[in-house]
Protein backbone atom coordinates (compact mmCIF):
# COMPACT_ATOMS: atom_id res chain seq x y z
CA UNK A 1 0.00 0.00 0.00
CA UNK A 2 1.86 2.67 -1.30
CA UNK A 3 -1.07 6.05 -1.41
CA UNK A 4 -2.31 7.46 1.35
CA UNK A 5 -5.33 4.80 1.06
CA UNK A 6 -7.65 3.30 4.02
CA UNK A 7 -8.85 0.09 4.85
CA UNK A 8 -11.89 -0.65 6.81
CA UNK A 9 -11.52 0.35 10.87
CA UNK A 10 -9.36 -1.93 13.07
CA UNK A 11 -11.50 -4.39 15.72
CA UNK A 12 -11.52 -2.32 18.63
CA UNK A 13 -10.52 1.07 17.02
CA UNK A 14 -14.42 1.94 15.84
CA UNK A 15 -15.52 5.27 16.07
CA UNK A 16 -19.05 6.31 17.65
CA UNK A 17 -20.20 7.55 14.52
CA UNK A 18 -24.13 8.78 16.09
CA UNK A 19 -22.05 10.71 18.96
CA UNK A 20 -19.65 11.70 16.13
CA UNK A 21 -22.33 13.05 14.35
CA UNK A 22 -23.87 14.72 17.20
CA UNK A 23 -20.98 16.79 17.83
CA UNK A 24 -19.87 17.91 14.46
CA UNK A 25 -23.70 18.91 13.19
CA UNK A 26 -23.12 22.56 12.33
CA UNK A 27 -19.67 23.17 12.83
CA UNK A 28 -17.91 21.79 9.71
CA UNK A 29 -19.74 21.37 6.06
CA UNK A 30 -20.65 18.51 5.07
CA UNK A 31 -23.19 15.84 5.01
CA UNK A 32 -23.28 14.97 8.54
CA UNK A 33 -26.13 12.54 8.14
CA UNK A 34 -23.99 10.61 5.59
CA UNK A 35 -20.94 10.40 7.53
CA UNK A 36 -18.77 7.16 7.30
CA UNK A 37 -15.22 6.06 8.56
CA UNK A 38 -12.43 4.25 7.51
CA UNK A 39 -8.69 4.65 8.79
CA UNK A 40 -5.23 4.77 7.42
CA UNK A 41 -3.15 1.54 8.05
CA UNK A 42 0.25 3.27 8.45
CA UNK A 43 1.81 4.32 12.16
CA UNK A 44 2.03 3.18 15.23
CA UNK A 45 1.07 5.61 17.94
CA UNK A 46 -1.74 7.86 17.47
CA UNK A 47 -5.31 7.24 15.42
CA UNK A 48 -5.97 7.94 12.29
CA UNK A 49 -9.52 8.01 10.45
CA UNK A 50 -10.76 9.49 7.30
CA UNK A 51 -14.27 10.61 7.27
CA UNK A 52 -16.34 11.11 4.63
CA UNK A 53 -19.37 13.72 5.37
CA UNK A 54 -20.61 13.61 1.26
CA UNK A 55 -18.54 15.16 -1.03
CA UNK A 56 -16.34 16.76 2.19
CA UNK A 57 -13.21 14.72 3.31
CA UNK A 58 -11.59 15.09 7.16
CA UNK A 59 -8.73 13.59 9.00
CA UNK A 60 -9.32 12.59 12.29
CA UNK A 61 -6.78 12.13 14.69
CA UNK A 62 -6.94 11.12 18.38
CA UNK A 63 -4.72 9.10 21.22
CA UNK A 64 -4.21 5.78 20.81
CA UNK A 65 -6.57 3.56 22.76
CA UNK A 66 -5.64 2.47 26.46
CA UNK A 67 -3.45 4.46 29.15
CA UNK A 68 -0.18 7.28 27.69
CA UNK A 69 2.34 8.63 29.25
CA UNK A 70 1.35 12.14 30.61
CA UNK A 71 1.66 14.88 28.01
CA UNK A 72 1.85 12.60 25.47
CA UNK A 73 -0.51 12.52 22.48
CA UNK A 74 -2.00 15.77 23.23
CA UNK A 75 -4.50 16.89 20.57
CA UNK A 76 -5.32 20.20 21.68
CA UNK A 77 -1.38 21.25 21.59
CA UNK A 78 -0.81 19.38 18.36
CA UNK A 79 -4.04 21.30 16.47
CA UNK A 80 -2.52 24.40 17.55
CA UNK A 81 0.42 23.76 16.67
CA UNK A 82 -0.69 22.98 13.21
CA UNK A 83 -2.50 26.48 13.15
CA UNK A 84 0.35 28.33 13.70
CA UNK A 85 2.95 26.38 11.45
CA UNK A 86 0.73 26.16 8.59
CA UNK A 87 1.00 29.63 7.35
CA UNK A 88 4.65 29.53 7.67
CA UNK A 89 5.62 25.87 6.10
CA UNK A 90 2.50 25.13 3.51
CA UNK A 91 3.15 21.18 3.50
CA UNK A 92 1.65 21.11 7.08
CA UNK A 93 -2.31 20.60 6.68
CA UNK A 94 -4.59 23.02 8.10
CA UNK A 95 -6.17 21.66 10.91
CA UNK A 96 -10.27 22.40 11.24
CA UNK A 97 -11.86 21.60 14.38
CA UNK A 98 -10.58 20.69 17.88
CA UNK A 99 -12.68 18.48 20.03
CA UNK A 100 -11.56 18.40 23.70
CA UNK A 101 -14.50 16.54 25.13
CA UNK A 102 -13.37 12.99 25.77
CA UNK A 103 -16.69 11.93 26.33
CA UNK A 104 -17.49 11.68 22.66
CA UNK A 105 -14.25 9.66 21.63
CA UNK A 106 -12.82 8.72 24.86
CA UNK A 107 -10.37 11.21 24.29
CA UNK A 108 -9.48 14.79 22.88
CA UNK A 109 -9.62 14.57 19.04
CA UNK A 110 -9.32 17.04 16.27
CA UNK A 111 -10.23 17.42 12.54
CA UNK A 112 -8.18 18.53 9.56
CA UNK A 113 -7.56 18.73 6.31
CA UNK A 114 -7.23 15.47 4.05
CA UNK A 115 -4.26 16.23 1.35
CA UNK A 116 -3.48 13.58 -1.05
CA UNK A 117 -0.44 11.97 -2.18
CA UNK A 118 1.15 8.77 -2.60
CA UNK A 119 3.43 7.93 0.90
CA UNK A 120 6.05 5.88 0.45
CA UNK A 121 6.90 3.10 2.68
CA UNK A 122 8.85 -0.10 2.22
CA UNK A 123 8.78 -0.05 -1.78
CA UNK A 124 8.14 2.64 -4.72
CA UNK A 125 4.73 3.23 -5.44
CA UNK A 126 3.61 1.98 -8.37
CA UNK A 127 3.13 5.46 -10.24
CA UNK A 128 7.07 5.89 -9.26
CA UNK A 129 8.27 2.62 -11.21
CA UNK A 130 8.73 3.96 -14.55
CA UNK A 131 10.54 7.53 -13.43
CA UNK A 132 14.37 6.50 -13.19
CA UNK A 133 14.44 9.72 -11.46
CA UNK A 134 12.21 8.70 -9.02
CA UNK A 135 14.68 7.90 -5.60
CA UNK A 136 16.94 10.80 -6.00
CA UNK A 137 13.67 12.87 -6.71
CA UNK A 138 12.53 11.53 -3.79
CA UNK A 139 15.16 11.72 -1.91
CA UNK A 140 16.31 15.20 -2.65
CA UNK A 141 12.38 16.35 -1.57
CA UNK A 142 12.41 14.73 1.86
CA UNK A 143 15.98 16.60 2.92
CA UNK A 144 14.62 20.03 1.40
CA UNK A 145 11.56 19.70 3.42
CA UNK A 146 13.61 18.65 6.25
CA UNK A 147 15.81 22.09 5.32
CA UNK A 148 12.53 23.87 5.21
CA UNK A 149 11.24 23.01 8.50
CA UNK A 150 14.43 24.02 9.98
CA UNK A 151 14.44 27.94 8.93
CA UNK A 152 10.96 28.69 9.75
CA UNK A 153 10.87 31.90 11.64
CA UNK A 154 10.09 30.63 15.12
CA UNK A 155 9.75 33.94 16.95
CA UNK A 156 7.89 35.46 13.23
CA UNK A 157 5.40 32.15 13.76
CA UNK A 158 4.92 32.65 17.03
CA UNK A 159 6.26 29.12 17.64
CA UNK A 160 9.20 29.75 19.92
CA UNK A 161 6.82 29.17 23.03
CA UNK A 162 6.27 25.40 21.90
CA UNK A 163 9.46 24.33 24.13
CA UNK A 164 12.41 25.30 25.95
CA UNK A 165 14.90 25.52 23.36
CA UNK A 166 18.06 26.08 25.99
CA UNK A 167 19.32 22.57 27.50
CA UNK A 168 17.10 20.86 24.91
CA UNK A 169 20.06 18.08 24.08
CA UNK A 170 20.59 17.09 27.82
CA UNK A 171 16.70 16.97 28.51
CA UNK A 172 16.20 15.19 25.18
CA UNK A 173 18.75 12.51 26.74
CA UNK A 174 17.40 12.43 30.38
CA UNK A 175 13.41 12.00 28.67
CA UNK A 176 14.40 9.23 26.74
CA UNK A 177 16.48 7.55 28.98
CA UNK A 178 13.44 7.60 31.71
CA UNK A 179 10.53 6.73 29.20
CA UNK A 180 13.65 3.68 28.28
CA UNK A 181 13.64 2.47 31.43
CA UNK A 182 10.14 2.56 32.23
CA UNK A 183 9.19 0.55 29.36
CA UNK A 184 12.18 -1.86 29.94
CA UNK A 185 11.05 -2.19 33.74
CA UNK A 186 7.46 -3.04 32.49
CA UNK A 187 8.77 -5.93 30.80
CA UNK A 188 10.52 -7.22 33.98
CA UNK A 189 10.61 -11.34 33.48
CA UNK A 190 8.91 -11.59 30.19
CA UNK A 191 12.21 -12.70 28.26
CA UNK A 192 11.30 -10.18 25.67
CA UNK A 193 14.61 -8.39 26.51
CA UNK A 194 18.25 -9.57 27.15
CA UNK A 195 19.30 -8.56 30.62
CA UNK A 196 20.71 -4.99 30.62
CA UNK A 197 24.48 -5.99 31.07
CA UNK A 198 23.60 -8.46 27.79
CA UNK A 199 21.93 -5.50 25.92
CA UNK A 200 24.19 -2.53 26.66
CA UNK A 201 21.00 0.12 27.24
CA UNK A 202 22.60 2.17 30.18
CA UNK A 203 25.99 1.81 27.76
CA UNK A 204 24.66 3.54 25.21
CA UNK A 205 22.79 5.95 27.49
CA UNK A 206 26.23 6.82 29.97
CA UNK A 207 27.86 7.72 26.06
CA UNK A 208 25.24 10.22 25.19
CA UNK A 209 25.46 11.76 28.60
CA UNK A 210 29.13 12.14 28.56
CA UNK A 211 29.33 13.59 25.36
CA UNK A 212 26.40 15.92 25.38
CA UNK A 213 27.30 18.86 22.54
CA UNK A 214 25.67 22.06 22.98
CA UNK A 215 22.90 22.90 21.02
CA UNK A 216 23.74 23.60 17.23
CA UNK A 217 20.61 25.55 16.66
CA UNK A 218 17.37 26.65 17.78
CA UNK A 219 14.58 25.88 15.25
CA UNK A 220 11.48 24.07 15.09
CA UNK A 221 12.26 20.16 15.64
CA UNK A 222 9.69 17.81 14.09
CA UNK A 223 11.06 14.97 16.12
CA UNK A 224 9.93 12.15 13.96
CA UNK A 225 11.19 13.31 10.32
CA UNK A 226 10.88 10.81 8.15
CA UNK A 227 10.27 9.36 4.47
CA UNK A 228 6.34 7.91 5.05
CA UNK A 229 5.67 10.74 7.18
CA UNK A 230 5.61 12.77 3.74
CA UNK A 231 3.05 12.69 0.99
CA UNK A 232 4.55 13.24 -2.61
CA UNK A 233 2.91 14.15 -5.77
CA UNK A 234 2.05 11.28 -7.42
CA UNK A 235 3.12 12.69 -11.12
CA UNK A 236 5.83 14.69 -9.41
CA UNK A 237 8.56 12.88 -6.77
CA UNK A 238 9.65 15.73 -6.48
CA UNK A 239 7.01 17.83 -5.24
CA UNK A 240 5.64 17.04 -1.00
CA UNK A 241 2.31 17.57 -1.22
CA UNK A 242 2.08 17.13 2.78
CA UNK A 243 4.38 16.50 6.27
CA UNK A 244 2.25 14.50 8.43
CA UNK A 245 2.04 13.19 12.17
CA UNK A 246 3.41 16.24 14.20
CA UNK A 247 2.37 15.28 17.18
CA UNK A 248 5.99 15.56 18.79
CA UNK A 249 7.29 19.03 17.70
CA UNK A 250 8.76 21.32 19.65
CA UNK A 251 11.80 23.60 19.03
CA UNK A 252 15.14 22.87 19.60
CA UNK A 253 18.19 21.63 18.11
CA UNK A 254 17.06 20.39 14.08
CA UNK A 255 20.07 18.08 14.29
CA UNK A 256 18.14 16.21 16.45
CA UNK A 257 15.77 15.89 13.45
CA UNK A 258 18.51 15.06 10.95
CA UNK A 259 19.84 12.37 13.40
CA UNK A 260 16.72 10.03 13.19
CA UNK A 261 16.19 10.53 9.67
CA UNK A 262 19.30 8.97 9.33
CA UNK A 263 18.97 6.27 11.60
CA UNK A 264 15.79 5.14 9.62
CA UNK A 265 17.43 5.78 6.34
CA UNK A 266 20.34 3.85 7.34
CA UNK A 267 18.22 0.74 8.55
CA UNK A 268 17.83 -2.52 6.45
CA UNK A 269 14.50 -3.13 7.69
CA UNK A 270 11.53 -0.87 9.25
CA UNK A 271 10.19 -0.83 12.11
CA UNK A 272 8.21 -4.11 13.16
CA UNK A 273 10.56 -6.26 10.84
CA UNK A 274 8.90 -5.48 6.94
CA UNK A 275 11.95 -5.63 4.36
CA UNK A 276 12.47 -2.26 2.95
CA UNK A 277 13.15 -1.26 -0.76
CA UNK A 278 13.92 2.27 -0.40
CA UNK A 279 17.01 4.17 2.00
CA UNK A 280 20.68 3.92 1.69
CA UNK A 281 20.84 0.12 0.93
CA UNK A 282 18.44 0.65 -2.68
CA UNK A 283 18.78 0.83 -5.70
CA UNK A 284 18.82 4.26 -7.28
CA UNK A 285 18.57 5.78 -3.58
CA UNK A 286 21.43 8.27 -2.33
CA UNK A 287 23.51 7.44 0.18
CA UNK A 288 23.43 9.03 4.01
CA UNK A 289 26.96 11.01 2.83
CA UNK A 290 24.50 12.51 -0.22
CA UNK A 291 21.51 13.22 1.87
CA UNK A 292 23.65 15.09 4.55
CA UNK A 293 25.09 17.30 1.53
CA UNK A 294 22.05 18.26 0.45
CA UNK A 295 20.55 19.10 3.87
CA UNK A 296 23.98 21.17 4.09
CA UNK A 297 23.76 23.10 0.59
CA UNK A 298 19.74 23.69 1.77
CA UNK A 299 20.54 25.65 4.42
CA UNK A 300 24.34 27.04 3.33
CA UNK A 301 25.47 25.65 7.11
CA UNK A 302 27.58 22.70 7.82
CA UNK A 303 26.99 20.24 10.00
CA UNK A 304 28.72 16.88 9.20
CA UNK A 305 31.39 17.20 12.25
CA UNK A 306 28.79 17.02 14.82
CA UNK A 307 26.51 14.29 13.61
CA UNK A 308 27.56 11.02 14.66
CA UNK A 309 26.15 12.06 18.51
CA UNK A 310 23.04 12.67 16.89
CA UNK A 311 22.97 9.28 15.08
CA UNK A 312 23.43 7.79 17.80
CA UNK A 313 20.90 9.63 20.04
CA UNK A 314 18.71 8.49 16.68
CA UNK A 315 18.75 5.31 17.18
CA UNK A 316 18.50 5.17 20.63
CA UNK A 317 15.55 7.59 20.64
CA UNK A 318 13.80 4.99 17.97
CA UNK A 319 14.30 2.17 20.24
CA UNK A 320 12.44 3.90 22.83
CA UNK A 321 9.42 4.51 20.90
CA UNK A 322 9.20 1.06 19.49
CA UNK A 323 10.04 -0.47 22.79
CA UNK A 324 7.07 1.53 24.66
CA UNK A 325 4.61 0.83 21.78
CA UNK A 326 5.88 -2.80 22.94
CA UNK A 327 4.72 -2.51 26.39
CA UNK A 328 1.73 -1.15 25.05
CA UNK A 329 1.29 -4.36 23.57
CA UNK A 330 2.59 -7.11 26.28
CA UNK A 331 0.21 -5.60 28.74
CA UNK A 332 -2.83 -6.37 26.79
CA UNK A 333 -3.86 -2.41 26.11
CA UNK A 334 -3.38 -3.18 22.04
CA UNK A 335 -4.12 -5.86 19.69
CA UNK A 336 -2.36 -4.48 17.13
CA UNK A 337 -0.32 -8.13 15.50
CA UNK A 338 1.93 -5.11 13.95
CA UNK A 339 3.57 -4.65 17.38
CA UNK A 340 4.41 -7.91 17.88
CA UNK A 341 8.57 -8.38 16.93
CA UNK A 342 9.08 -4.19 18.09
CA UNK A 343 10.98 -5.96 21.17
CA UNK A 344 13.65 -7.47 19.23
CA UNK A 345 13.63 -4.26 17.02
CA UNK A 346 14.55 -2.63 20.00
CA UNK A 347 17.47 -4.14 20.49
CA UNK A 348 18.45 -4.05 17.23
CA UNK A 349 18.67 -0.86 17.52
CA UNK A 350 20.54 -0.61 20.70
CA UNK A 351 23.18 -2.89 19.05
CA UNK A 352 23.33 -0.52 16.45
CA UNK A 353 24.16 2.52 18.65
CA UNK A 354 26.39 0.50 20.56
CA UNK A 355 28.03 -0.33 17.51
CA UNK A 356 28.61 3.40 16.31
CA UNK A 357 29.93 4.62 19.96
CA UNK A 358 31.99 2.10 18.91
CA UNK A 359 33.25 2.79 15.78
CA UNK A 360 34.08 6.61 17.29
CA UNK A 361 36.54 5.16 19.88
Amino acid sequence: MTRAETTPVRPGEELPLEALKAVLRGRIPGDVDALSAEQFPGGFSNLTYLLRLGEAEYVLRRAPLGPVARGAHDMTREAGLLARVHPALPVAPQPILLVEDASVLGAPFYLMERRHGAVVRAALPPEYAALPDAPAQLSHAMMDTLADLHRVDIDAAGLRSLGRPEGFNGRQVDGWAGRWRRARTALDGTGDLPPPETLGDEEVIGWLEAHLPPESAHTLVHNDFKLDNLMFDPADPSRVTALLDWEMTTVGDPLVDLGLTLTYWTMPQQPGGAPTQVGAAAPGFPGRDELVARYEARLARHVTSSLPWYEVLGHFKLAVIVLQIFARYRAGQTADPRFAPLAAQAAWLIGEARRRIADLA
